[in-house]
């Protein structure tokens, strides 16, 4: 019987390449990006590209890929903030928050990359993560969602304050003051979801250590 993975790329091979919009943070926000996926490598990679018109091919900037995760283990997830968003949560605890031109074309890569998915899950023996693996990258994805909006009421406090206009200067020392511990606590928060992920990557390693 054909695979999923063979059924996705016999039927589109264009569905595992193309220009995304790739949600890097809260100052940039949405940026073009051009994704590739590695089916046979179970990797899926991408690259900082200058968008193009209509009918003329994307322009990748330099030959190395600007990030990469692998997919064996990962959940592709459509969000339900409108049609064209998903995410793809990674076993590392990474997670790539994506948008697509449309509706159809959002399924098409949440379909070409569960297809992915499913068969390096497969050929390791994990059909699915472990259940508390899977707990953490609900809690990590509940985390970062909450930064997200840390961010963003943080940019909007200093904006506030550096629009100031009546009796408070925008240079009172204690506005200043809040200011400035408001970023670096920010800073702080997301260092340690940082250090946070890269423990949880590392605890199935120790334990399998333990086990010998």
């Amino acid at each position: 019987m054909e695979s999923n993975l063979n059924k996705v790329l016999s039927m589109n091979r264009q569905q595992l390449s193309g220009q995304l919009y790739k949600y890097t943070n809260v100052v940039k926000g949405w940026q073009y990006r051009w994704f590739s996926v590695d089916a046979q490598g179970g990797l899926l990679s991408y690259y900082l590209c200058e968008p193009a018109g209509e009918d003329a091919s994307p322009h990748i900037v330099g030959s190395a890929p600007r990030g990469q995760v692998h997919l064996a283990g990962a959940v592709i997830c459509p969000s339900d903030e409108d049609s064209k968003t998903f995410t793809v949560n990674c076993a590392s605890g990474d997670m790539l928050k994506l948008r697509a031109v449309d509706a159809r074309a959002r399924q098409e890569w949440v379909d070409g990359l569960r297809a992915v998915v499913e068969s390096h899950s497969n050929s390791t023996g994990t059909a699915l993560p472990p259940r508390d693996q899977l707990a953490a990258h609900d809690a990590f994805g509940a985390a970062r969602q909450q930064m997200q909006q840390t961010e963003l009421s943080n940019a909007a406090l200093a904006r506030a304050i550096e629009n100031l206009a009546g009796p408070l200067s925008n240079t009172d020392p204690d506005l200043l003051m809040l200011k400035a511990l408001s970023a670096a606590s920010t800073h702080c928060l997301l260092q340690c979801l940082g250090l946070l992920q890269r423990h949880q990557e590392l605890v199935p390693d120790s334990r399998m250590e333990q086990s010998f």
